[in-house]
């Protein structure tokens, strides 16, 4: 199974066109956004490309193949008038002999995964910086953020296919490339 992960899109869709590419030509079954779907967040100005109902359509647009969680940024509302599920907090996927945990990454992340039994893979959001790191028998993947990476990085976005995951910049580049085994 191919999948396209992203996170924090904030409303901006300046990268929603090249992602849908992506999809499409990598031919991916599924697709997860982390969340912060629609809101860009009081810390940040007004940028270009926000637009909520451009965000809303392209996330509609993957029918049943989406799975969205929900961020720190996402109201009641926004679960309201989204046609499709927004999981609360945590999304499980068993995958090619992996335990995946899915989450945005303000509650459950490198600090705070208790949750997350040993020997598993948390893919997370919320910080808008990329990595992939083993720490505590666990795997940590972040994909950095589709709007608002932050740092000297680009937006970014991770794709997982057979034990392999790799977050690349919307420039085309490979930032990271793990393939998972436990005991690394």
């Amino acid at each position: 199974m191919k999948i396209l992960i992203f996170s924090d899109i904030h409303g901006i869709k300046n990268n929603l066109d090249y992602l849908k590419e992506v999809y499409e030509k990598e031919k991916c079954d599924r697709v997860i956004v982390l969340g912060d779907l629609y809101y860009i967040g009081p810390r940040n100005t007004m940028i270009p490309g926000y637009d909520i109902q451009a965000v809303k359509k392209f996330l509609e647009s993957f029918g049943e193949k989406l799975i969205s969680l929900r961020g720190n940024c996402d109201s009641q509302v926004d679960l309201d008038v989204s046609s499709f599920v927004i999981v609360p907090e945590l999304e499980y996927l068993s995958l090619d002999g992996l335990d995946l945990y899915f989450t945005h990454g303000d509650l459950y992340n490198r600090r705070n995964h208790e949750k997350i039994p040993a020997g598993s893979v948390l893919i997370y959001g919320h910080e808008h910086m990329p990595y992939i790191v083993n720490e505590d028998n666990r795997w940590f993947i972040n994909p950095g953020s589709i709007s608002l990476p932050k740092g000297d990085t680009y937006p970014s976005y991770l794709i997982y296919e057979n034990r392999t995951f790799t977050i690349y910049d919307v420039k085309g580049q490979v930032l990271f490339k793990q393939s998972l085994s436990f005991g690394d």
